[in-house]
């Protein structure tokens, strides 16, 4: 089919592939008052859907291998749409995270079938594609983290902006349905799974390196604006503190990986991203004052950073299924470990009643960070092309 309509499918199905966990960061304040519960708890609220986007990227590659990309990412956007509106109306935190489940599991099969399809339609290269529909990622973050406070103050609280979430996530299922109507017809076949990269040094990097990414990245969207409201600032001026960070990632997510096909190496722009990781973190907590200076760097890192790792596997291998296995073993574990940060984090504030703590273990997370950058190979798969 025509590139133009599938990217624009793309872009519009990754909108939806983050607000029900960044928007809901500025929110947990409210949704822990609300329901009388600790910051350990209402933390699962960001550590499930992270988790599950780990334990089910590894079988994503099997379920687009049978059943195509296109349906395979409409039944994953749909999952995230139903489940998050029965998650907006649940009535006990019990529910709530039994609902925040299958949120989980349609993000974690939609986000690691989507790069499958950039490999399928777009092989020669796909950094541009893949820039796409990472700028969609960060969209989505950005008007989710700048609308949730809002909606929720003038709409009857944060059940209102979870299904606002909901809502708008089903409607681009439907963009998404209408935009690929003329895609082939999927032939199933009866394949295995693919195999694992469990041998290749690489591939354990890649695990590591996304790890730590998701564990910075998502634990500070869990709890940045809770710790500047803990240092006297109002729910809402904190909650724009995310609202900066994703519109930031929003250019950076395209130009990044864009620049890295015609300057520099791949190798070089990860260990500026990462550096930029290590800068943001260590000034929210030696200067928490320049709090806007320190998200903007934040944001050229998240944003950058997350399309250039989601580049690699489409550098180091060259067959879909291949592609699939690596960005599923890459995904799987990856977003499995990330997935404690924000439980992690919450329950080091439960423990010693500020978030200090939990700010300085970011800061070593991003240390961390840019050593796992370092230890990448710098051989052709990482050049640009």
């Amino acid at each position: 089919m025509r590139p133009a309509p599938i990217l624009a499918g793309l872009f519009f199905v990754a909108l939806t592939l983050r607000p029900q966990i960044v928007g809901v960061g500025p929110l947990l304040p409210e949704i822990q008052d609300s329901l009388n519960t600790t910051h350990a708890v209402v933390g699962l609220l960001g550590t499930i859907p992270v988790l599950c986007m780990g334990l089910f990227a590894p079988p994503a590659a099997y379920l687009s291998a049978r059943i195509g990309t296109r349906a395979a990412i409409t039944w994953s956007v749909l999952l995230i749409g139903v489940f998050g509106v029965a998650r907006a109306v649940a009535p006990n935190p019990l529910l709530l995270l039994v609902f925040t489940w299958p949120v989980g599991i349609g993000m974690g099969l939609a986000g690691a079938v989507v790069p499958v399809a950039v490999k399928e339609r777009f092989a020669a290269r796909p950094a541009g594609p893949t820039g796409v529909y990472t700028t969609g990622i960060q969209v989505g973050s950005a008007l989710s983290a700048a609308v949730a406070v809002p909606l929720a103050a003038w709409y009857g609280g944060w059940r209102t902006s979870l299904l606002v979430f909901s809502l708008v996530t089903l409607g681009l299922a439907a963009v998404w349905v209408a935009l690929t109507r003329h895609d082939p017809v999927h032939e199933r076949r009866p394949e295995r799974p693919p195999h694992l990269p469990w041998n290749s040094r690489v591939a354990w990097l890649l695990v590591v390196l996304f790890a730590l990414m998701a564990s910075t990245y998502y634990g500070i969207n869990a709890w940045l604006p809770d710790a500047y409201v803990e240092r006297g600032w109002n729910t809402q001026t904190a909650g724009s503190l995310l609202a900066v960070l994703n519109l930031v990632a929003i250019p950076a997510s395209f130009v990044v990986p864009w620049l890295s096909d015609r300057v520099w190496t791949r190798h070089a722009w990860l260990t500026a991203m990462a550096g930029m990781f290590v800068v943001g973190v260590a000034g929210v907590v030696l200067a928490p004052a320049g709090a806007y200076a320190w998200v903007f760097a934040l944001g050229v890192a998240s944003g950058g950073m997350f399309a250039l790792v989601l580049t690699l596997p489409l550098d180091l291998e060259h067959a879909p299924a291949q592609v699939g296995a690596l960005v599923g073993m890459m995904l799987g574990l990856g977003y499995t470990i990330g997935a404690v940060s924000p439980f992690v984090l919450g329950a080091v504030r439960d423990a010693t009643g500020s978030f200090s703590a939990s700010l300085w273990l970011l800061a070593a997370l991003s240390v961390l960070l840019l050593g796992a950058v370092a230890a990448l190979p710098r051989r052709s798969g990482l050049r640009a092309s």
